[in-house]
């Protein structure tokens, strides 16, 4: 396998489990990401079909994956689909990528996006030996900036007009994570 390639992992904490999606998410994934505050912060199609999930789940993310473009994982609770967590915009040479995520609408305040974002950030930072991770969230999303805080990553500050969502063009906040954090 390339090392320019994230391997099929799958990450445990005390709560969750990070895999791969299946055929059995779809379900919940449409049921989601068409929830009005995913669809709000998130640029997804709107409706968002059962063929949309389908092929996001066989194809698309597979190819993220073996493309080396990132790595998609399902947040599973107790064999619930409690969200989607992954790496994109990986730059292998700088060794840096972005975290993103959306937590299905019965999970969330739970912790469970807090959670996963730790165990996705450290394995990347310590596993894959990568030297920075990023989250850009849009301005107002107050229960993602928490997530970022609770996560122990740092406010960088914010990117104007960087974003795009269904309302138009937005400001990210940028939080950053790197080695040394993980040591002090």
């Amino acid at each position: 396998m390339s090392d320019q390639v994230f391997p099929d992992v799958v990450l445990r904490t005390r709560r969750l489990v990070l895999r791969a999606l299946l055929d059995e998410d779809v379900d919940a994934i449409v049921a989601a990401v068409s929830d009005p505050l995913t669809q709000r912060w998130l640029p997804l199609p709107d409706p968002y079909s059962r063929e949309d999930a389908m092929s996001w789940v066989r194809e698309q993310a597979p190819a993220v994956r073996t493309g080396g473009r990132g790595l998609i994982r399902a947040i599973d609770w107790d064999g619930a689909l409690a969200g989607v967590i992954d790496l994109k915009r990986t730059d292998w040479r700088h060794r840096e990528t972005e975290i993103g995520y959306w937590a299905a609408p019965t999970f969330r305040g739970q912790g469970v996006m807090s959670e996963a974002t730790v165990a996705l950030s450290r394995w990347v930072l310590t596993e894959a030996a990568f030297e920075r991770v990023v989250l850009r969230i849009a301005t107002g999303n107050q229960a993602s900036t928490r997530v970022a805080e609770k996560a122990g990553f740092t406010y960088e500050g914010t990117a104007r007009n960087a974003g795009i969502v269904h309302a138009g063009r937005l400001d990210l906040t940028i939080y950053s994570l790197i080695p040394d954090d993980l040591r002090s």
